[in-house]
This record gives structure tokens, C-alpha cells and sequence, in this order.
């Protein structure tokens, strides 16, 4: 006489909200690294593109003696220039016979990185704000 056993194979209820609950831990966890991250990746494309621009103002200083305030004569598509993924734009001031540029975050970008909302580069090459927007 042979006892027949069936297995039963699954997963009980507590093992599945056992395995949700770590799920959702490392989620909590995970999420807003990953934001933050994403927020300073965005940052560094308007760093790039201010210097870029600071560049192509050096360039037509040297030709005209003179800077500008309007990024399309610099070769830009739009005035205020918009960067590539649209994270921020940027425009040029004139002031003391220099400039100022600055870049401005889009509403998603200042949301995601609400402690750098712009960034900005002089004729001198100082980039303000200091703290931590400028990684150095």
C-alpha cells in the first residue's frame, strides 16, 4: 500500500507579500536615487551648452569686438536657445562691456532639481551658483 503524496508546488500568500514588501523596500529606496541622478544628468547638458555659447561669444568678440545678446547671431537656432532635450533654455545679458549667460530649468527639470533652477556663466568664466551646481 503506497501513500500517494501530491506536492503542492506555488507560493503561499505570506511568501508573496514577503517577496512585495522587499520589492517595494528597495523601490523607496531606489526611486529617488535614480531622480536625483537623472536631475544632475539633465544639469550637465546646460553646463555644456553654456560654455559652448561662452565659446561662440569669445569667437565673435574676436571678429566684431563686441558681444551679443542675441543668440541667433551666434549661429543658434532661437532666441532664447533651447537645449537639446529641452531641459533648459538659455539667453544672453549684456553688462559692463561683458556678458552673462544663463540657463533656466523647464518646469519638469526645476521640479526634479529644485536646488539648481539656473545656472549661469560670465565673460570672465564665473559660473554662479557656486554651490554644487557646478560640479567640479
Amino acid at each position: 500500500m503506497m501513500k500517494m503524496k501530491s506536492k503542492i508546488k506555488g507560493f503561499t500568500l505570506v511568501e508573496l507579500l514577503i517577496a512585495v514588501a522587499i520589492v517595494a523596500i528597495l523601490g523607496a529606496v531606489a526611486f529617488p536615487a535614480y531622480t536625483d541622478f537623472v536631475a544632475r544628468s539633465n544639469r550637465t547638458e546646460a553646463q555644456r551648452e553654456l560654455l559652448r555659447i561662452a565659446n561662440l561669444q569669445e569667437q565673435l568678440y574676436i571678429d566684431t569686438r563686441s558681444y551679443t545678446a542675441d543668440m541667433e547671431s551666434l549661429g543658434l537656432d532661437s532666441d532664447p536657445f533651447t537645449t537639446e532635450n529641452g531641459h533648459y533654455t538659455i539667453d544672453a545679458a549684456l553688462a559692463d562691456g561683458g556678458f552673462v549667460l544663463t540657463a533656466t530649468a523647464s518646469a519638469q527639470q526645476k521640479a526634479n532639481d529644485s536646488s539648481c533652477p539656473t545656472l549661469s556663466v560670465s565673460d570672465t568664466g564665473q559660473k554662479l551658483p557656486a554651490t554644487n551646481c557646478w560640479e567640479q
